[in-house]
């Protein structure tokens, strides 16, 4: 059964037609003990169906120890957000979801697939400017709450 509406599932198809290069969702869950990882993992299907550009895969955070730390996924469900090119990983620039990406979250993360997708961040020249002068790690965090 789709999470998704007939009308909702045609507008995501819309959304994620013309995407530039391949998208994979790297979906960290654990088999025990996660409540959100099924609903999660039908929402990245419904995603994977609505774009042929649009894929993903499935890690055991317990057996895949090693690459939820490579992809900074502290717990499941997690999301990485990354440009493939045949299947192999092409380019991460960072994206995580962690939760069940449902609600407001849904639509962050279809505009996380368009703009990996394309590689462009959408920034200014004076912002790209600003980010070239930072000399030392920076960690940003993005929170999405309904309120």
């Amino acid at each position: 059964m789709s999470l998704l509406s007939v009308a909702d599932r045609e507008q995501l198809r819309t959304l994620l037609t013309g995407l530039e290069h391949d998208v994979r969702l790297l979906f960290f869950f654990r088999a025990i003990g996660c409540e959100l990882c099924p609903d999660t993992k039908r929402i990245l299907q419904e995603l994977a169906e609505a774009s042929p550009r649009v894929s993903f895969e499935e890690l055991n955070l317990v057996l895949e120890k090693d690459r939820a730390q490579q992809y900074g996924i502290p717990d499941a469900p997690g999301i990485a957000v990354v440009r493939a090119a045949n299947g192999v990983q092409e380019w991460d620039p960072g994206i995580r979801f962690l939760g069940a990406p449902a609600g407001y979250e849904f639509m962050s993360l279809v505009e996380a697939i368009q703009l990996v997708a394309s590689g462009r961040s959408g920034l200014s020249d004076e912002s790209r400017a600003l980010i070239a002068a930072v000399t030392e790690p920076l960690h940003i965090q993005v929170f999405v709450t309904p309120t």
